[in-house]
């Protein structure tokens, strides 16, 4: 059985780990070099870390961040903001990323799904989908969440994983910085679409939410989160004690 991944993001804006809620309401928590030592320590299985402003500003990722938050990890990275070109994960990857993260730059020119796996392989390919209900409908959204697609996000997955993405993130406006728990709804559609793995991202408020995750959508990968671990709210450890107690394969 492949263990779960537990996975702390940093969602960096100018230099700073920031945290909102639906995307919205943004606050400052505290630096990323000073996190992602943490979060190394504490045995997490990856690290996420996001330029979250970089596409709505239309510039490129802060690669002098990047670099020392990589130079301080020995877990494996995934990076996302401003990817729109093979060059763009080219810099990222030289930069300490093991994995990069694209968003809108492929809702803009899917083939740079194709591209970058033909070239750097499947494995280093993420798709992160920013995904909002929007009349019973799991829309896909643009530029940080800013901006409504015409993608329906199943159907965008499935897309994404015929082009060669190697991963899929699929973060739920809806749930973002709520701590209701996992989207469990829009998860379960999108897994049962994809044979990649699967990360969730947004809801989780507490240990018992990774529990419904895994539960209820077993064929997801990992789960993701931020705040909850930023202000210590709940434990790496905690959570993977309480998972394999539960019979969930992980890595402790």
């Amino acid at each position: 059985m492949i263990a779960k991944r537990i996975i702390p993001c940093l969602d960096v804006r100018d230099g700073r780990v920031v945290k909102g809620k639906n995307f919205v309401g943004i606050r400052d928590v505290e630096s990323p070099v000073e996190l992602a030592r943490r979060y190394n320590a504490e045995n997490a299985d990856e690290l996420v870390f996001y330029d979250i402003t970089a596409s709505n500003e239309g510039r490129k990722l802060f690669t002098s961040v990047l670099s020392e938050v990589a130079r301080e990890i020995f877990i494996p990275l995934t990076v996302g903001g401003g990817i729109n070109t093979v060059e763009d994960f080219d810099r990222v990857l030289k930069s300490g990323a093991d994995k990069v993260s694209v968003n809108t730059g492929a809702i803009r020119d899917p083939s740079v799904i194709t591209a970058a796996a033909k070239k750097y392989g499947d494995q280093c390919v993420v798709l992160s989908m920013d995904v909002k209900r929007v009349n019973g409908i799991f829309k896909v959204f643009a530029r940080g969440g800013r901006e409504e697609t015409e993608l329906e996000a199943v159907s965008w997955a499935k897309k994404g994983q015929s082009l060669g993405a190697g991963e899929i993130v699929l973060n739920s406006i809806d749930t973002d910085g709520v701590k209701d728990g996992f989207d469990i709804e829009m998860l379960d559609a999108v897994c049962s679409a994809v044979d990649v793995p699967v990360v969730a991202s947004g809801g989780a408020g507490k240990i018992e939410h990774f529990e419904e995750l895994f539960d209820k959508v077993p064929r997801v990968d990992a789960a993701l989160a931020a705040s909850i671990f930023h202000f210590g709210e709940v434990s790496i450890s905690d959570i993977k004690q309480r998972l394999r107690t539960r019979g969930v394969e992980v890595r402790i």
